[in-house]
């Protein structure tokens, strides 16, 4: 059995350990990590999934902007450890922080990931919608979703980063840990 809990400053470490294993070095020449370079995730929506010993996932979101103008959030990236792929902890983490999300006001979701997996949770191609990233991606795996009805109406542009960092260590803040 697992729980989800809100991230913690304990948990960096862990979770850089787990994205290295699942996806490796080459994962930060990627357009979505060049988008997040020198931001913060947004920590009111930075969970992990834990069992009693271990940290099994996490999932972050990331404040950017779509066209210079309309704010959103990157959901990404979302990594579940490899003997714990297929159970759903996945799934729940991404329905749970979308909800957390929808609740605090956030009207815009945007991603680079598989369109059928996502597809479940509403997201749809991001082309299609008029967005574009500023580097290269693949059209099928380039998302969005609303969270807010007609939230895309009139929105078009490049996804960029918003309120990047100075980059100084501990510049986040992060709320109290789940309770047992």
């Amino acid at each position: 059995m697992y729980k989800i809990c809100d991230e913690q400053p304990q948990d960096v470490a862990a979770i850089e350990i787990l994205l290295d294993v699942c996806f490796g070095p080459e994962r930060f020449k990627k357009t979505a990590y060049k988008i997040r370079e020198n931001l913060n995730p947004d920590q009111a929506l930075s969970f992990v999934a834990k069992d009693d010993e271990s940290l099994l996932a996490s999932i972050r979101y990331w404040p950017v902007t779509l066209g210079g103008t309309t704010e959103a959030l990157l959901l990404g990236p979302i990594v579940v450890t490899p003997d714990q792929q297929g159970k759903g902890i996945g799934v729940e983490l991404i329905r749970y922080s979308m909800q957390k999300a929808k609740a605090a006001g956030h009207k815009i979701v945007v991603l680079v990931g598989d369109r059928d997996y996502y597809a479940r949770f509403g997201f749809v191609s991001a082309f299609d919608a008029g967005l574009s990233l500023p580097g290269p991606v693949d059209p099928d795996r380039f998302l969005v979703a609303e969270l807010a009805e007609n939230a895309l109406q009139g929105v078009s542009g490049v996804v960029a980063g918003k309120g990047a960092s100075n980059g100084e260590a501990g510049s986040a803040t992060f709320s109290p840990p789940c309770q047992a």
